[in-house]
């Protein structure tokens, strides 16, 4: 299981990839769970990311536009991204995630063979009006991604525990192992909810409150102590 860790800044970044990272994942908490960050701050990141270790950049919680979605595409993998990760916030349903979807792996297939396309959805779509999580595993899968994804939309101290328990976790897990796929899991995660996703078959876990100081991921910077007690965990398992 790979640790994803969600820096907001070059100096996050460095914090993530000290304490031993597999993915960073740049990102905007300001503009939403999955809210995108600047190219320029992907680049830097990109830039000082070392070999072995891969740069994910989220494109938004983002609108039912498949042409700016997919211009978003173009500029995070331009920018230096090997993971390339959409959150279908304003798709409302399998036709208009599957639509963005495939608009965006056509994208960065163009300018990046080898990046990793990642449609990502939400435990809790039902507060925001997004498609259904369930329905991700077959929208990525038909779109020509790579991996899928659930997290929440709502950041409100609720976990993805609160609205998908072991039973639909390990569904959706299996689900997307059954296309072909690989499975990301996250959505306020804590070190004591990890040994349970590792036993689901998570193939990658995203955290960042977990890995800030205080555990707060809006008022909390990620420390290399915190990363590094996160790998450690999972690598024990």
């Amino acid at each position: 299981m790979l640790l994803l860790i969600s820096p907001i800044n070059t100096e996050e970044a460095r914090e993530a990839i000290e304490g031993g990272a597999d993915i960073i994942d740049v990102k905007n908490p300001k503009e939403g769970s999955l809210g995108a960050n600047f190219p320029w701050v992907i680049k830097e990141i990109s830039e000082l990311t070392p070999k072995g270790m891969y740069v994910s950049a989220t494109l938004g919680d983002v609108p039912y536009k498949p042409g700016t979605v997919s211009l978003a595409a173009a500029g995070a993998v331009v920018s230096g991204a090997d993971y390339i990760k959409v959150g279908l916030y304003g798709t409302k349903n399998y036709d208009e995630g599957l639509e963005v979807m495939e608009n965006v792996v056509k994208t960065v297939r163009d300018f990046n063979e080898d990046a990793v396309v990642v449609a990502a959805g939400y435990a809790d779509a039902h507060r925001v009006g997004a498609v259904d999580p369930m329905e991700i595993p077959r929208i990525a899968a038909d779109a020509g991604a790579d991996l899928a994804m659930v997290d929440t939309a709502v950041k409100d101290g609720k976990t993805l525990f609160d609205f998908m328990d072991e039973e639909a976790l390990t569904k959706f897990n299996d689900t997307i192992h059954d296309y072909g796929l690989k499975s990301a899991l996250a959505g306020s995660v804590k070190k004591e909810q990890l040994s349970m996703l590792y036993d689901i078959g998570c193939d990658v876990v995203g955290i960042r409150g977990a890995a800030c100081v205080g555990g707060d991921r809006n008022t909390g910077e990620i420390h290399r102590s915190a990363v590094s007690e996160l790998k450690k965990i999972i690598e024990n398992f």
